[in-house]
């Protein structure tokens, strides 16, 4: 076997096992993470975000999920806005200091940002493969 086919092979091997590999229903940002909990049974991902005087807690990061489970995420603003997931297009009102939920299918693959319209601000990116 030539030097080439076997770097090529095992360029191969370890792609397979990255793209592969156990995906966790997880929120990543070095140093904080959203409040995230999975079911076993459904693997759903649930994440818990807050915004007041501008700023988003926890700060802002990535909430991964494999495409079919189904993912929950609750904002509380301080000021009225409006929250949307890109991508999937899906909205919902923020009343000041009143909860509101989505709840989907990550039917679609790829990264997708969450978002108020209003403020502008980034609440997490949503990644679903």
């Amino acid at each position: 076997m030539s030097g080439s086919v076997r770097v090529a092979g095992c360029v191969l091997a370890c792609w397979l096992v990255t793209a592969c590999g156990p995906l966790s229903e997880t929120h990543h940002n070095p140093g904080s993470s959203h409040k995230v909990a999975t079911a076993a049974p459904s693997g759903q991902a649930d994440a818990v975000i807050t915004v007041a005087r501008g700023q988003v807690s926890p700060p802002p990061g990535w909430l991964e999920v494999a495409k079919g489970r189904q993912v929950s995420i609750t904002v509380t603003s301080d000021v009225p806005d409006e929250l949307h997931v890109h991508g999937y297009d899906i909205e919902a009102e923020l009343r000041p200091g009143v909860p509101a939920t989505v709840r989907f299918t990550a039917g679609l693959t790829g990264v997708f940002e969450v978002e108020t319209h209003r403020s502008k601000l980034v609440l997490t990116q949503l990644a679903v493969r």
